[in-house]
């Protein structure tokens, strides 16, 4: 695993089509490892569009830190 930090949002498209966010949180361990946690958001979107914008309101998320899959 490389030890560049992810991008703390990602959408991804399921397998029913809807889009869904997963906020992922990095922290570092003593040897500077990185240790990632991510939680899946109940909420879904027709687009990738509007995950994207629910995150830039909700979340204040730059485009910078939302990675699509």
């Amino acid at each position: 695993m490389s030890r560049t930090a992810v991008r703390p949002y990602l959408v991804t498209k399921d397998e029913d089509g809807v889009f869904r966010v997963t906020v992922r949180t990095t922290r570092f361990n003593s040897q500077g490892y990185p240790l990632v946690s991510s939680e899946t958001l109940a909420q879904t979107f027709e687009t990738a569009t509007r995950a994207r914008a629910f995150l830039r309101n909700e979340y204040h998320a730059e485009a910078t830190d939302i990675a699509t899959k």
